[in-house]
């Protein structure tokens, strides 16, 4: 018996791919590596949670700054810890060293009380994500 099954469908209907535009198809992973991210000066004031006032254990990171980090582990489809070290880096590479990043812990407890992107965009061009300080945002995807 062969080890491999023999496929049911006969050679001459059998349909081949090939590509014939090999400058479209190299510029396909080309996009997929291209991401563009904008922080406004009143997002990275708001990265850090204010002082509620009230007795207890104070919040270190806004919504804002938790928002980020999950959207960003959403659309590069990486684990908390992954996340962690992107975010780190990303804030690295934009000159934000003032700014902490929230570790994986923080990330799992609060992004039960948050509305974060659950699916990621679909591909097929660049990520645009604008961070602001009325939230986070990925155009075209709703409101």
């Amino acid at each position: 018996m062969p080890a491999v099954k023999p496929s049911l469908v006969h050679p001459a209907y059998k349909t081949e791919y090939r590509v014939r535009n090999w400058r479209q198809h190299e510029q396909g992973p080309r996009s997929r590596g291209d991401v563009t991210t904008w922080f406004s000066e009143e997002a990275t004031a708001d990265w850090i949670s204010k002082s509620t006032g009230r007795r207890g254990g104070q919040r270190l990171y806004s919504n804002l700054a938790i928002k980020t980090s999950l959207t960003l582990r959403t659309v590069f489809r990486i684990a908390l810890r992954q996340t962690e070290g992107f975010v780190g880096s990303l804030l690295n590479i934009l000159g934000f060293d003032q700014l902490t990043v929230p570790d994986h812990s923080t990330l799992t407890r609060q992004a039960r009380l948050l509305d974060v992107l659950t699916k990621p965009p679909r591909p097929g061009g660049a990520i645009h994500l604008i961070v602001e300080s009325t939230g986070l945002q990925v155009p075209g995807e709703g409101p």
